[in-house]
């Protein structure tokens, strides 16, 4: 039987000393761990969670000092409110929680350390060896949600005759909008107003456009914003990617869909091996096109953490390990931005169903912080913030 490999990564100036503490006092613990050390908690990036599962940890500990006690401040309560948005995620993905522990450990809690590392190894042994992403379940078959299909309130003479005024006022120089086959268009002149329509073809969340210089250059522009665009804008708004008073929004009204969790809820009643299953049959089929990447709107970073190679985080190369990786650190860039389009579903041509992973973010954070994305002008971030109480009950 082969022994567990366990990979903890630990703040360097409370669980490292911790451990340091129990080897001075002889407290003998598992050789099986090997320690990473990093400055703080809160430099702990997520991928190396899933980094570590990749070249064959069987569990995984994370592990600093507790809450209040932070060498920087505050690093723990932003790791804190990380992990519980990463979480749910996980899980969704089929991972086994069991293999991944938090945990607070002080310099002085030799012991603790000790303890803590124990235990995590029997788990480990009694779990048996992780290999990731090997197939022991058939994929099951997961119905889909079919999008909703509601069709705007608008008065499309109306919208038109707004369109043309705003170029004739010289408040804007483009109109950012839809025509009947719901395409977007970009609209300069007054007499090309008539191909602006916005029916249930309507989907595109037009905010994408207003990050990027090409566009940018044509002048201030004014966007038709259905709910979804105008919760994107507030969430570019937030993140000082746009100047509000720099475009015109036309809102267009549309009847409330509500929030469903309903598609994920019955996703999570498959055990977590049948999860995983389903997952990676998804992501077999990924070819990396980014597509999902160019049609979300909260994606307008100049240079993606998947094109970097120094060093490389994501594998760029169409492999399951990389498309997971991908797909991960994807969904989680949307924790608390995404404003639920489904336009990354809509883009994808292999028809992976993306979407499901942004609810679990989503639901994580309206569950646990009461949190939607650009539902409020003005709002916080959810990360980059933290409460001091905030509550989870898996960090021992």
């Amino acid at each position: 039987m082969s022994e567990p490999k366990i990979v903890a990564y630990v703040c360097n100036w409370c669980t490292y000393l911790g451990a340091d503490l129990a080897g001075t006092n002889r407290l003998g613990y598992p050789p099986n761990v090997r320690l990473i050390r990093l400055p703080c908690t809160g430099r702990i990036d997520f991928n190396l969670i899933v980094k570590a599962f990749e070249i064959g940890a069987d569990a995984i500990l994370v592990s600093g000092c507790h809450p209040g006690d932070c060498h920087y401040t505050a690093g723990n309560y932003h790791a804190r409110r990380r992990w519980m948005l990463f979480r749910p995620l996980l899980d969704t993905l089929g991972f086994d929680l069991r293999r991944i522990h938090f945990t607070w450990i002080s310099a002085a809690e030799g012991r603790k350390f000790q303890q803590v590392i124990s235990e995590i190894t029997e788990s480990a042994r009694a779990l048996g060896p992780a290999g990731y992403l090997i197939r022991r379940e058939a994929a099951p078959a997961v119905p889909r949600t079919a999008p909703a299909s509601v069709p705007p309130v608008v008065d499309e003479a109306g919208l038109r005759t707004n369109a043309a005024g705003l170029l004739r006022s010289g408040e804007a120089q483009v109109v950012i909008g839809y025509d009947a086959a719901g395409t977007p268009v970009f609209v300069r002149r007054e007499e090309d107003c008539s191909r602006l329509a916005v029916n249930a073809n309507a989907r595109v969340n037009l905010a994408g456009y207003l990050t990027r210089r090409e566009v940018r250059s044509l002048g201030r522009p004014a966007v038709v914003a259905l709910p979804a665009t105008t919760r994107a804008i507030n969430v570019l708004e937030q993140e000082f990617q746009i100047d509000r008073s720099a475009l015109v929004e036309i809102a267009v009204e549309k009847p409330s869909e509500g929030a469903s969790w309903k598609e994920l809820e019955d996703f999570l009643e498959l055990a977590p091996e049948q999860r995983m299953a389903y997952w990676m049959e998804e992501f077999e089929r990924c070819t990396r096109c980014y597509a999902c990447r160019a049609a979300c709107p909260m994606c307008y970073c100049e240079r993606c953490v998947a094109d970097k190679n120094r060093p490389q985080a994501i594998g760029t190369s169409a492999t399951l390990k990389g498309n997971f990786a991908w797909h991960i650190t994807r969904a989680f860039h949307q924790a608390g931005r995404c404003t639920g389009c489904g336009e990354c579903t809509r883009a994808c041509p292999a028809g992976i169903n993306l979407g499901l992973l942004n609810k679990a973010v989503a639901k994580a954070a309206f569950d646990n912080f009461g949190y939607q994305a650009g539902a409020e002008r003005g709002a916080g971030p959810l990360l980059g913030t933290y409460r001091p109480g905030d509550k989870e009950a898996f960090i021992r």
